[in-house]
């Protein structure tokens, strides 16, 4: 951490004191807080940072920085700033404790997800803060290696009632965009009197009025710039305002300066700042042990010292980052390498492997076989650790001094696999393509071909990827046939994302898949059943997708998560639809698989839409749209749209809907054109507006999008019967009883009932709508159920039934109420009405009573799940489940768990 000798360097720092002084308030009342200190280098964020830990003190203080030499070694800013609190790792739940343990090299065990890792960290953090209030303190996070950026963003996202508080020193403008969203506080640069003042400390002598300006002009009353740019500059110098005008940005104009200085320096004492620079812990004693190597004495550091660069104590501090990025430009590649060698020989072996190899491999002049191979054993060491993009550092170091051709192949195709996992996309098509300019085998081939293929569908699942994907998969077949039907199933599935956008994408892949070696594996099977479906027609595919899904198991095919649930709806299958998102979701959170889980919560989301359960829906993508924030992927909108359509609200939901629009034509995504059409039918069927409901179901059921197309027509009967469009809606019957005849579930049967219904004769109507209501009641489809009683309640009032019509519109009223689909609440309503009946207004409860969380706690306590459970369910510390708990007893006036099930039952 920087220095901080100038006793000026709070000068005009007021409101930024008093923000932090708040935030001491908070925490030390038993809140948690999160700040962001974001400046240009030079701005006194470390001076701020300074004055948060001495004011720290009824509490405890921990302090990590990003360091750059330290950016590729996984957790080393995470493990620097929790070193102090592991004595509390015996307190976690086991999965955390463990996940913890191995993410830090404590103990061996299964490469760690990031999510278990952060729900440790939380936990950890609020173990310590139970004692006493525990402020964070992380400076320089531009530099925060990429696992140390993601847990602790994760952690500051959900910090609530611990007494932590959680305070980053960020670099703008910077690469940190992790870190937007979270509470910021900028700090500027000095007011005019304040930068002339702290000018006048440093200034050699008198100096023009007019040159005072324009350097305090120029330096934009940056602290740094201030105190650095004068010194060792001539009164001549200083009358043309540094030397004359200049265009160089500010930041390197302030590097340049240290650069002088350190020039000025004895070569031995340049040569310790070096080594200093480079060695990232501010270790002394191993400082001292690389000096004596390069023949360094102990009196070296002394001018450093006394220039004011350097402070060497119990650790090696540094005056301002920049004097350390200034050591590292100004030397030479042969003192670089040097001193890098004597780091790495005073480096134990055992017990910091990593970072000797790191050492050695900076030291190292050209290929070197035994270096390499201990950068590869460090990639292994970071896999365990859930190290990703640290692994991949490694390996491709080591690649780049691999002599061998054959093995340098094989490192570069490990380091392109490893940069896959850790989510650089980018990077994965230059490391093949130079993986392929050596000699690759057979198996090496394939490999690469199904990492490019993979690369190329997560960049862009839609139609672009489609074509390369097919001509992977066609390399593949000869090479790997396991991997060519898994290729040609992705081609497949970015060809259905493409939809009505990929022209003949869909049909040229399955016609090439359809001679593929067959297999008995679920990506075999589900290949398949897509190839028939496309081919052949739905009636074909169907018992061919029952037997897929059959053999998709949640824990063991991840990738065919996605695909599989929207196979459930072709074949009707309401419960394993269900089931098996909330498998997805459960399996996700258990193994903390980040990747995972955001896609898991918006599938999720979706199933809960179709049961009414627009709250929870709500929450889960809430929570997804906060991992985005986390991963710096944003979550699939399509479920959010739909929710917004049953919601009801016209001008949100269309602002929504245009989005999801201009996202699909952007990115070749026409399934979601479809998706988008169909929501538009919803909105507009809720509210009454039946002709626009009818013409944007006609634009969702135009192709046959996989599952979308099943809920298009459904739409499409009830919009076009309204709008009086008979022959519209008679088609769509038919279209619609050509899939659901072909399955014989309660779902199907609801819906083919309730468009015979709709467009059958007059005298089996009745008997449709019962049949509806009944088969819709048979599952866990709430939403149709209800509109069921919505559409037979109309028709009974018409009917001039109003007896009957009431109870039908009172079932529906209440149901869409509950759920808050206020559309078809009102239009259920005015019908109500209608009969004659008074529309009471909605009565408060739980859900108004307490938030979503809150609800979802209670819910969760009720169900028999500990406050540690229930925390590792929602990603909050125990305590903070407590504090919510407290909460929730209050507001429904109990005061144990014990009464709290019928609490939520009487209200």
């Amino acid at each position: 951490m920087p220095v901080n000798t100038e006793t000026s360097a709070l000068r005009g720092r007021r409101r930024e004191q008093e923000a932090l002084d708040r935030l001491m308030r908070d925490v030390r009342a038993g809140q948690s807080r999160v700040l962001v200190l974001r400046g240009e280098a030079g701005a006194g964020k470390t001076a701020l940072l300074d004055y948060l830990h001495e004011q720290a003190t009824a509490g405890r203080v921990i302090r990590a920085a990003g360091v750059e030499p330290e950016s590729e070694i996984a957790y080393a800013a995470l493990q620097q700033l929790c070193a102090p609190l592991l004595g509390h790792l015996d307190r976690l739940a086991e999965p955390q404790r463990v996940a913890l343990a191995t993410a830090f090299g404590l103990s061996a065990g299964e490469p760690p997800e990031a999510l278990l890792v952060g729900l440790a960290v939380l936990g950890l953090l609020a173990e310590a803060a139970s004692e006493q209030p525990l402020v964070c303190v992380v400076d320089d996070v531009q530099w925060l290696d990429r696992m140390s950026e993601v847990i602790l963003t994760f952690v500051a996202r959900r910090l609530d009632a611990e007494s932590v508080a959680l305070v980053f020193g960020a670099r703008s403008p910077g690469d940190e965009e992790i870190l937007d969203g979270l509470p910021e506080l900028r700090v500027e640069g000095l007011s005019d009197a304040d930068a002339r003042e702290l000018l006048d400390l440093v200034l050699p002598g008198p100096v023009d009025a007019r040159v005072r300006d324009r350097i305090v002009a120029e330096t934009r009353g940056n602290p740094l710039a201030l105190l650095e740019l004068p010194r060792g500059l001539t009164p001549a110098e200083l009358a043309f305002g540094f030397g004359g005008r200049s265009t160089t940005p500010l930041v390197s104009r302030v590097e340049e300066g240290f650069q002088r200085r350190i020039a000025a320096l004895p070569a031995d004492t340049r040569t310790l700042l070096l080594t200093a620079a480079v060695e990232p812990v501010g270790d002394v004693p191993l400082l001292w042990r690389a000096a004596e190597r390069l023949g360094i004495g102990l009196d070296a550091a002394a001018p450093a010292e006394a220039a004011g660069l350097i402070e060497i104590g119990t650790r090696v501090r540094f005056r301002h980052p920049l004097v350390r990025s200034a050591s590292r430009r100004s030397a030479e590649p042969t003192e670089l390498r040097a001193v890098h060698r004597a780091l790495a020989e005073v480096t134990d072996p055992q017990q910091d492997p990593d970072r000797r190899a790191w050492h050695r491999a900076h030291a190292a002049l050209g290929p070197d076989e035994e270096v390499a191979a201990e950068l590869e054993q460090s990639a292994d060491r970071a896999m365990a650790r859930g190290g990703r993009a640290a692994a991949a550092a490694f390996l491709t170091r080591a690649a780049e001094l691999t002599p061998d051709q054959a093995k340098r192949t094989g490192r570069i195709l490990s380091a392109a696999e490893a940069r896959f996992a850790a989510g650089a996309l980018a990077d994965v098509s230059d490391l093949l393509a130079a993986a392929e300019l050596g000699p690759l085998d057979p198996v090496q081939q394939a490999g690469a071909e199904r990492l490019r293929a993979k690369a190329a569908f997560a960049l862009n699942a839609g139609r672009a990827a489609g074509p390369p994907l097919l001509a992977a998969a066609r390399r593949l077949e000869a090479l790997d046939p396991v991997s060519a039907r898994e290729t040609y199933l992705a081609a497949i599935g970015a060809a259905v994302n493409a939809g009505r956008l990929g022209g003949d994408d869909l049909r040229r892949a399955a016609t090439a898949a359809r001679d593929v070696t067959p297999g008995g594996d679920p990506s075999g099977l589900l290949l398949a059943a897509l190839t028939a479906w496309v081919l052949q027609g739905h009636a074909a595919a169907v018992p061919l997708f029952t037997r897929a899904l059959a053999a998709v198991a949640v824990e063991n095919d991840l990738d065919l998560a996605w695909l599989s649930g929207a196979v459930a709806h072709e074949v009707w299958d309401d419960a394993a639809f269900l089931t098996r998102t909330e498998q997805v979701v459960s399996y996700a959170r258990t193994s903390g698989t980040l990747s995972l889980l955001q896609a898991a919560l918006t599938f999720r989301a979706t199933a809960l839409i179709h049961t009414g359960r627009f709250a929870d829906a709500a929450e889960l993508l809430a929570e997804a749209e906060a991992l985005g924030n986390v991963t710096g992927a944003s979550p699939h909108p399509a479920s959010t749209v739909i929710l917004a359509a049953h919601r009801g609200h016209e001008e949100p939901a269309l602002e929504l809907i245009e989005a999801l629009v201009r996202y699909a034509e952007s990115d070749g995504l026409g399934w979601n054109l479809a998706v988008a059409g169909y929501s538009r039918a919803v909105l507009f069927n809720g509210l009454g507006q039946y002709p626009a409901a009818l013409e944007a179901a006609l634009e969702a059921a135009r192709y046959e999008d996989l599952a979308v197309v099943q809920w298009a027509l459904g739409e499409l009967v009830e919009a076009a019967v309204r709008a009086g469009a008979d022959s519209v809606a008679a088609g769509a019957r038919d279209r619609l009883a050509a899939r659901t005849s072909v399955v014989d579930t309660a779902w199907a049967r609801g819906a083919q009932a309730l468009a015979d219904a709709l467009t059958g004769p007059a005298g089996s109507v009745e008997e449709h709508y019962r049949t509806a209501v009944e088969q819709f009641g048979a599952t866990r489809l709430s939403l149709q159920t209800a509109r069921a009683r919505l559409l037979y309640g109309e028709w009974l009032r018409r009917e001039g039934r109003r007896a009957d019509a009431r109870d039908q519109l009172r079932a529906a009223h209440q149901a869409f109420t509950t759920m808050g689909a206020e559309g078809f609440a009102e239009r259920a309503g005015r019908e109500l009405a209608a009969t004659g009946e008074t529309v009471r207004k909605r009565t408060l409860g739980v859900r108004e009573e307490l938030t979503s969380q809150e609800a979802q706690i209670a819910r969760l306590a009720v169900a028999g799940r500990t406050n540690p459970e229930i925390g590792a369910v929602l990603f909050l510390s125990p305590r903070t489940v407590e504090w919510h708990l407290r909460k929730i007893f209050t507001k429904l006036g109990i005061s144990s768990r014990r009464e709290l099930a019928s609490a939520l039952r009487d209200r």
